[in-house]
């Protein structure tokens, strides 16, 4: 008998992937409609590889730099909640929940104003006469902030953190503070202590946040579509022009599959590390 999770994973990923392989080995029958014909025609995927293999990969890259600075906030603010908050545990969750309430879009219209060339931020910038360095860096294109891949990896970010924070706070829950307690009674200073306490048995955690931040930002059409420009578009918008303006429907279908296979192989390959194991989800 099927687990339900798998018989929920079967219908709702497996099946309408299945869906597409037939029709990314079809040809269109015009270049006017999204009427197809089916041929067995595999070169289809070689060449959404050739031409859009380096979206794929700047795809990934912006999603891996935004999952990594993500977690550089999130072990802190998620260590300040579990061992710090006290009775204003359930009231600073909810804080970092809060901006998820309110959907990708308006939030991303909204970074638009601040990132703008007379937005808060890079006014803030300017103050402080940092655009020269910022240029020199690459974070800048030209003294502007919007249309560049900072912006960009940004939205993704604000977008990532409640999801790397939230399962940090629930593998730190496991964490009692008596270990450290007696790992500062063993002379153990805080580096040690995160190093040899926290680190490990937050793993799960850290596991789980990069799978529910990570995947989700290499699909991301909103961010790229409003706060980059036509150089920072990522997969998930190749795809919807493949479809919708070129009305190429085999090769949308191709890069779907290929863009979900290496989803799919990272998945894998983070549960063989088994680092979920012991993650006590809801």
């Amino acid at each position: 008998m099927l687990a339900p999770g798998l018989l929920w994973l079967t219908g709702l990923y497996l099946l309408p992937l299945l869906g597409l392989v037939p029709l990314s080995l079809s040809e269109p029958l015009s270049r006017f409609g999204l009427e197809t014909v089916f041929r067995g025609r595999l070169t289809t995927y070689l060449e959404v590889l050739q031409a859009y293999g380096p979206i794929l990969w700047r795809s990934f890259g912006y999603a891996a730099t935004a999952t990594a600075i993500g977690l550089l906030l999130a072990y802190p603010l998620a260590f300040a909640i579990r061992f710090r908050g006290g009775r204003w545990q359930p009231l600073l969750i909810g804080l970092v929940v809060l901006p998820s309430l309110t959907s990708y879009l308006v939030r991303a219209i909204a970074w638009t104003s601040l990132l703008g060339d007379n937005g808060t931020v890079l006014a803030l910038l300017q103050s402080l006469d940092l655009t020269a360095a910022l240029n020199g860096l690459g974070l800048l294109r030209d003294g502007r902030l919007l249309n560049t891949p900072t912006a960009v990896i940004l939205g993704l970010l604000t977008n990532q953190l409640p999801f790397l924070v939230l399962p940090l706070v629930l593998a730190m829950e496991r964490i009692q503070p008596c270990l450290l307690e007696a790992a500062a009674d063993l002379h153990a200073g805080a580096w040690r202590r995160f190093t040899q306490v926290v680190w490990p048995l937050s793993r799960p955690g850290l596991a789980a946040g990069i799978l529910l931040g990570l995947i989700p930002a290499a699909g991301d059409v909103v961010n790229p579509l409003f706060l980059g420009g036509p150089n920072e578009r990522m997969v998930a918008n190749t795809i919807d022009n493949l479809l919708l303006v070129q009305l190429q429907a085999p090769r949308a279908a191709a890069l779907t599959l290929v863009l979900m296979a290496l989803v799919t192989l990272a998945v894998l390959f983070q549960l063989r590390g088994r680092g979920l194991d012991g993650l006590p989800l809801p």
